[in-house]
């Protein structure tokens, strides 16, 4: 008989061992001794709980500013109004098929990061820049909706024609902002001293740069042409031409529910695209019979892009175009060239068809 070999007495505790330990993971693996549980079960069933909460509750809580004009306001019934108020109105639409499903909250800059961490609202929509801080701290980004860039309003009467202009100056500011920072760093780049006067709330600082108390104020080129907007005397104010950061702004969700992240990308990604085949608020019901296949799937009339996976209709498309248009019909009812709160050109906001940078994945 072969003699065994001295080194194999050495390993086989060993095999022994990993054997009990691969038998005992197998073991807390299983349901009662069935079959392996889903790796990703855990994390699904915290996905169909977003959602099947929302779906609970019979709205959105959606989390917005009600004070700056074109984006988030009140009219004059206190209805809230505005471009983010109607990407939220959208995600309502296409979870309810009813746009007025949604519980609009006002929250100030500072309170974002908590709410959406403690996982308060489903959805925050309030001109909040995706940055890699504000991503790896406060929850998931799903698309971005607006580009801008943050530059710098003055009184005509200062005699400034240029941000270079502004060494010493004394600049009204929102407080927790990445508007803060890029205005810190910019001013520094340049060799500039500064003087920071800071709010909480944008509507403070506005009344603070309107009562004289800085020099000038400073925020996305957009939001300042809604705050010069309802000034007493929008004439007798500046904007400089100098853009001094990228801003893309993009809705939020908490953290961990990538299924109900998805969910609200489908919804953006349809107004998008909607604008892009030219179905709009008027024509939807018709343009289910289009001759192009990729508004017939859009629409739910043809095929499918996922919709049964993120719990939603077939045609939930329909349901959200009919509430509140397509992109170019949301963009265009607050600051088109007959917008409600001012006009501003698209810029960037363009359709990447025509000469922007709006983009969106096809619908298939």
């Amino acid at each position: 008989m072969k003699e065994s070999h001295p080194l194999m007495y050495k390993f086989v505790p060993i095999a022994i061992l990993l054997l009990l330990l691969t038998a005992a993971a197998y073991a807390c693996a299983t349901r009662s001794g069935d079959e392996p549980v889903d790796a990703g079960e855990s994390e699904t069933a915290a996905e169909v709980s977003r959602i099947q909460k929302v779906k609970d509750r019979g709205n959105l809580a959606c989390a917005t500013q009600t004070d700056l004009p074109g984006f988030g306001y009140l009219d004059s019934e206190g209805n809230a109004r505005g471009f983010d108020v109607d990407l939220c109105r959208a995600v309502a639409a296409a979870i309810f098929g009813d746009p007025g499903a949604v519980h609009i909250r006002h929250i100030t800059y500072a309170e974002r990061s908590a709410i959406l961490q403690a996982g308060e609202i489903d959805l925050l929509a309030r001109t909040t820049t995706w940055t890699v801080t504000h991503e790896s701290r406060w929850g998931d980004f799903t698309v971005i909706m607006f580009y801008d860039g943050q530059s710098f309003m003055v009184r005509k009467t200062l005699g400034v024609s240029s941000a270079l202009e502004l060494n010493g100056a004394s600049v009204c500011v929102a407080e927790g902002t990445a508007t803060k920072l890029n205005l810190e760093d910019y001013f520094r780049q340049n060799g500039m001293t500064l003087e920071t006067v800071s709010y909480e709330e944008t509507a403070e600082t506005y009344d603070a740069y309107q009562q004289g108390q800085c020099d000038a104020t400073t925020i996305d080129r957009s939001q300042l042409v809604a705050a010069r907007s309802g000034f007493e005397d929008p004439d007798a104010h500046i904007i400089l031409p100098e853009i001094i950061s990228k801003e893309p702004l993009a809705p939020l969700v908490p953290r961990g529910n990538p299924k109900w992240a998805a969910l609200v990308r489908a919804v953006f990604y349809v107004l998008i695209n909607a604008e892009e085949l030219g179905v709009t608020q008027a024509n939807v019901e018709t343009m289910r019979n289009s001759d192009d296949i990729r508004v017939r799937r859009m629409l739910g009339s043809e095929g499918a892009f996922g919709q049964e996976a993120l719990g939603l209709k077939d045609d939930f498309a329909v349901d959200v175009i009919k509430g509140v248009g397509n992109y170019g019909e949301i963009y265009d009812r607050y600051m088109g060239p007959e917008g409600e709160s001012f006009t501003l050109p698209r810029g960037l906001n363009n359709l990447w068809s025509n000469g922007g940078i709006l983009y969106a994945p096809p619908v298939r």
